[in-house]
């Protein structure tokens, strides 16, 4: 078996000449969860529900399946040279929204196609949330109004 005669594309490409360059999903789902993290306006990747299982989840599975979490809100498919990606964001409040779309599909292109030498064809973003940046404080006297009595 020669490998001169083997030239499948994979995930990273051709053959080369001393062997294969394979790239698996869950590093092209950590290049573009990090891009997308490194955009202003980005507070946090996927919803809420979802972070709180993956925190469960990486306190009872511990430190090796820590990539659940940096890729958490990502979804990748790679096809021979080809990426579609997939992210769901909670945006800071005040942020124009449809900028910061732009500015993440921009990044994780960027980042994918240099790190990876694959195409990035698709970058699909859904906005679950706003973040309202409130303090403590403000979130407890909140809590309280709402649980007072307004008929005595």
């Amino acid at each position: 078996m020669s490998e001169k005669s083997e030239h499948n594309p994979g995930p990273a490409g051709p053959a080369a000449p001393r062997g294969i360059t394979r790239i698996e999903d869950v590093v092209v789902g950590k290049i573009a969860a990090l891009a997308a993290r490194e955009v202003s306006g980005v507070h946090s990747l996927g919803g809420g529900t979802g972070r709180m299982v993956g925190a469960l989840r990486e306190s009872f599975a511990g430190p090796a399946t820590g990539h659940h979490s940096v890729q958490h809100g990502v979804h990748v498919e790679v096809g021979g040279r080809q990426v579609v990606v997939d992210v769901s964001i909670v945006a800071e409040y005040g942020v124009a929204i449809h900028e910061l779309a732009g500015a993440i599909r921009r990044n994780i292109i960027s980042a994918i196609e240099k790190m990876t030498g694959m195409e990035v064809t698709e970058v699909n973003i859904t906005v679950l949330d706003v973040h309202l940046d409130t303090g403590q404080e403000e979130e407890q006297d909140a809590l309280h109004i709402e649980h007072t009595p307004r008929l005595h």
